[in-house]
């Protein structure tokens, strides 16, 4: 009786550490969504920035995309 008893209170304590790091690993992951809630991840940079991509129009270019993929075909990428 009392190792039952003994098996109880172990479970007990097992389930209780068990949900106080759940609670805890989710409230830890609230306060980070909220931390980056407002972080602008696409602004334009400041200082002295490179723009490192230059988009074509496909108008003002009609070979462009055959160009691309002869490239990439030539590359092997």
């Amino acid at each position: 009786m009392v190792s039952l008893i003994r098996l109880i209170w172990n479970a007990c304590k097992v389930f209780l550490a068990f949900a106080c790091c759940t609670l805890l690993f989710y409230y830890g992951l609230l306060w980070l969504n909220e931390q980056y809630q407002d972080f602008h991840r696409y602004d334009e940079p400041e200082g002295r920035a490179v723009k490192v991509f230059q988009s074509y129009d496909e108008q003002e270019e009609g070979i462009y995309w055959v160009q691309r993929l002869q490239l990439f075909y030539e590359i092997g990428e």
